[in-house]
């Protein structure tokens, strides 16, 4: 299966909300899973599954003109999901900040340390902007 990561910028403040009630159905229909982490300013997603839904996938998120700025951050091919169930991760300005971490490490326990860094780095940036 494909496992694609990709990083954005939103153009704008995004209400994540919507995304994720599309993003679940859509990818509940294509047998996708993966990772959503988004602040309402910056996408940092993995998707992993059948490789020709994960590229459609991903041109449509390409199509969506809330994104600016995407680059592709990893595309391998994996024999296991490594993120399990899709998740979204995201943090509102009240939330505790260690507590969310926390939820980021559990999500991102089983995934390849090269790509388990990448999320960890841009979860701790993030909470610092």
């Amino acid at each position: 299966m494909l496992q694609l990561v990709y990083i954005s910028s939103a153009v704008g403040t995004i209400d994540v909300g919507p995304v994720l009630a599309v993003s679940r159905r859509n990818n509940g229909r294509d047998s996708i899973t993966g990772l959503l982490y988004a602040d309402g300013k910056r996408f940092l997603q993995a998707l992993e599954g059948p490789e020709d839904k994960v590229e459609e996938a991903f041109r449509r998120i390409q199509e969506d003109k809330r994104h600016r700025a995407m680059v592709v951050l990893s595309r391998r091919i994996v024999a296991d999901r490594e993120f399990g169930m899709w998740e979204m991760a995201a943090r509102t300005p009240d939330q505790d900040g260690e507590a969310f971490l926390s939820r980021i490490d559990q999500l991102i326990a089983r995934v390849d340390p090269n790509i388990r860094a990448t999320f960890e780095g841009f979860a701790r940036v993030r909470r610092a902007a």
